[in-house]
This record gives structure tokens, sequence and C-alpha cells, in this order.
């Protein structure tokens, strides 16, 4: 049976990532999508681990490359038996930044101009202090980070870790109201009804009605988790 840690997520900084683009405006959902979650906890691209956790962080001051590898990082965590659902705002207020720019033909190009136009446009971002809620679920005990940094910005996040009971396997019809990756579930059970939030690089479906194996708890009923749960990707 494994192990289910429940993952509260408080902001200390304003996150921010472009979830939609809408002309000059650059809005950041109030949903966090598991790949960067398992990238902040770090979890991924580390060799060594202690208690299924990697000691070193993946963060890098510099990427040679800007090519996404989710499928080569994140395979590993399905031999190590861990999955981390997508996190949900329990408690969240968005910020609207406006930021100017100029034209800088002349400096990208070399091209000659007497006129400086400035542009602008404006991020729609996550307070602080807003709180966040996912689960992560292990084959053997972790030590997850208390501080990890998310989103463009890198903005400080505080991770306050519960585990929960251990839970009993049911199988039927059941409604799981958290974010899920409908590329990690739809294959090990059966989606009826969902709502989708538009998202790169894999939109994620919410207050999802399926049939199929689920987690239950005595002492929280309504909660129920799939079963079966693992990293999957478009061939």
């Amino acid at each position: 049976m494994p192990i289910i840690y429940c993952c509260q997520l408080e902001l200390h900084d304003s996150l921010y990532y472009a979830t939609r683009e809408i002309g000059r405006l650059y809005e950041t959902e109030a949903v966090i999508h598991n790949y960067a979650l398992c990238y902040a906890l770090g979890l991924v691209d580390s060799e060594v681990y202690s208690t299924n956790v990697a000691e070193e962080h993946s963060y890098r001051y510099f990427c040679s490359e800007q090519v996404p590898k989710y499928e080569e990082h994140l395979t590993p965590l399905n031999q190590q038996g861990i999955y981390v659902t997508p996190a949900r705002a329990v408690n969240h207020t968005a910020i609207l930044n406006t930021w100017k720019y100029a034209n800088n033909n002349y400096h990208v190009e070399m091209e000659k101009t007497q006129k400086n136009i400035p542009s602008f446009g404006r991020a729609k971002e996550i307070a602080p202090e807003s709180q966040f809620e996912f689960f992560v679920i292990s084959q053997k005990p972790m030590k997850l980070p208390k501080w990890i940094r998310l989103g463009k910005w890198m903005s400080k996040a505080e991770v306050i870790v519960e585990q929960l009971p251990q839970p009993q396997t049911t199988e039927g019809v059941f409604t799981y109201k958290y974010p899920l990756n409908p590329l990690d579930v739809m294959f090990t059970n059966q989606v009826i009804s969902y709502d989708v939030v538009n998202m790169p690089p894999v939109s994620l479906i919410q207050n999802v009605q399926m049939r199929g194996q689920y987690y239950q708890f005595k002492e929280m009923k309504e909660l129920k988790i799939p079963i079966c749960m693992e990293y999957r990707f478009r061939s």
C-alpha cells in the first residue's frame, strides 16, 4: 500500500507563468501543473537520492537548449513509484502588473532609428500568501523540501507536508475535485465528465467524475484519489 502525502503550498512571492496569452495580457491560472511541481520539489535530474528524494536540486543557472524533456526526466519517477498530482488553489488572489519596454530594433538588427516607441504588456500573477494543495504518492517514505521555487520569476514558496492515514482501496464511480493530468489517468480509469483547464504543456482536467479504482480514507470520506496514476506521454 502506498504512502500518500497531502502538501500545502503557500506563496511568499507573486507567482507568474503564462497559462494564456490574450493579446498583451499574460494570465497565470490558479493551478500548478504536476510537471512543474516535480521540478520544483527536486525530484528530477538528480543521480543522488536519499529516502527517494534528491539531495541535489535540479535548478540550473545555464541551459544550452530550450527543449523540454518531460518524458526523459519524469519516466524514472514511474520506476521509483513516485507520483505528484497537480495543485489546486485553496485560497488565492490575483494581481495585475503592467510593464513597458522600448523598441530595440537598432540593438538587435543594427538598424538606425530616430524613434523610441514604447510598448507595454500586462501580467496577471498569483499574489503572495495564496495557498495551494496537492498530493504526493510514493511506495516508500519521502522527505520533501520545506522551501521550493516556482514559475518564471522562481518565486519562493513554503511546503507543509502531512502524511495521510493508510488508505483503503475501493472501486466504482467517484468524483475527484482536484486537477488531474488526463494523460496520466485515462488509461487506467474511465473518465465520464470533467472541466478542462487549458494550459501548456498538457491541458489539465478537474471536477472529474470517473469509474475505476480509488483510494479512500475513513477520516476524510469525501477525498477519493485515483489508483495507478503514472506519467504518460503522447506517442
